[in-house]
């Protein structure tokens, strides 16, 4: 049977490239990167050169590169750092944020309103999943005048791929005197992440959404923000981010981000023009469909429909065995049988939260993976609301 993945938010495949270039730091190139003989030097130099070349793809100073495990790792530090900053000073922190975040911001906000006693805002979200900027700028007023804020919104969707008008909640925030941080997990590699032009004070990514390593990431924290380790134990990352670093992991994260900046403009070109093909398709062909997101400014190889009175679960089993691998949403989701608290906070009944699909496009996706999903939802929705009517 043909396979075809559409799963690429989930994770994608390692780049060849990004193998080569991490391959001598397995074997050849081995030393602690803290050590100071030859070999710790060498290891500390393909460290160095990997930040600079974040710090430069960001436009920020290598300083504020803090390399992580990954995007949710990089929340927590982001989070958690903050907090404990807040808590050491003897300060009232408030967290602000939406109700359409990944688990790694909204658990963590949860649990530091619960274990810290940290205050927690939560700022609506329209249709498309997206915040208004009036919308924060009223959920930002009165906060405490000696106290630590920290908003933190999502750049681009996970699960229905639309975007936030990044820049202008950033300026927001700032004018009420609160830090801004964002998960932009699905947002590196699709998009130029300039930290400047976005006016963020932290950002997330996670190497294996562009085609790099998993257990590796990043976290721009921009010079003058106090955070309080949670990971005690060695003076790694500038006393950010204790433990060993993972030289070959960082030394593919900086190269599949090069990489990615480098091939921006065609990949967007190609996946934009087959993901309005596949969402076009579906929605002419599926009766009782809608898109969900924002219909333009969303991730280019993102597609994401619900479907009414169907059920997710049984959608990507109908879809699988038809060799089409798909999601429900997030990856750290797929399998929950529960309605979709994305979809619910958008405004969608309960006779649609259960069937989310989301389809993501990469760079193995072709016009005849496009034709053959076509083919095969339909049939696939069909059936499933046949069994769902009888049962």
């Amino acid at each position: 049977m043909r396979r075809i993945y559409l799963d690429h938010s989930a994770t994608t495949p390692l780049d060849p490239r990004v193998l080569d270039a991490m391959a001598p730091y397995f074997s050849e190139i081995y030393g602690n990167s803290m050590a100071v003989h030859h070999f710790g030097r060498e290891a500390e130099h393909a460290l160095e050169t990997a930040r600079e070349t974040v710090a430069r793809l960001f436009n920020c100073a290598p300083g504020e590169i803090v390399f992580t495990s990954g995007g949710t790792e990089s929340d927590n530090i982001a989070l958690r750092g903050l907090a404990q900053h807040a808590r050491l000073t003897d300060r009232p922190f408030t967290i602000v944020t939406s109700p359409v975040e990944h688990e790694a911001i909204s658990a963590t906000a949860r649990q530091l309103r619960d274990v810290l006693g940290a205050a927690l805002r939560i700022v609506p979200v329209d249709h498309f999943g997206r915040v208004d900027p009036d919308d924060l700028r009223a959920t930002l007023q009165n906060l405490p005048a000696n106290g630590i804020a920290l908003v933190t919104l999502i750049d681009t969707n996970n699960e229905v791929g639309s975007r936030n008008p990044i820049p202008a909640l950033a300026a927001i925030a700032h004018e009420h005197g609160a830090l801004f941080h964002t998960d932009a997990v699905q947002a590196a590699g699709q998009f130029a992440l300039d930290v400047q032009q976005l006016g963020v004070d932290m950002l997330s990514i996670s190497s294996h959404k562009f085609y790099g390593p998993k257990g590796a990431g990043a976290l721009f924290v921009r010079q003058g923000i106090d955070l309080v380790t949670s990971q005690t134990g060695a003076s790694h990352e500038d006393h950010r981010r204790a433990g060993t670093h993972n030289v070959p992991g960082i030394v593919g994260t900086a190269r599949a981000l090069e990489l990615a900046r480098a091939e921006l403009p065609e990949t967007t070109r190609r996946l934009t023009a087959l993901r309005n093909r596949l969402i076009e398709g579906a929605l002419e062909r599926v009766t009782d469909t809608q898109l969900t997101g924002h219909p333009t400014d969303r991730l280019p190889g993102h597609a994401s429909l619900v479907f009414k009175n169907v059920e997710s679960n049984l959608l990507l089993m109908h879809l699988d065995q038809r060799g089409i691998a798909a999601s429900s949403g997030s990856a750290c989701k797929v399998g929950d049988p529960q309605p979709s608290p994305i979809l619910e906070a958008l405004g969608y009944g309960p006779e649609w939260t259960r069937g989310g699909l989301r389809l993501t496009l990469g760079h193995s996706t072709t016009d005849e993976d496009i034709d053959a999903v076509l083919a095969a939802l339909p049939d696939a929705i069909a059936q499933i609301r046949r069994i769902t009517a009888h049962a």
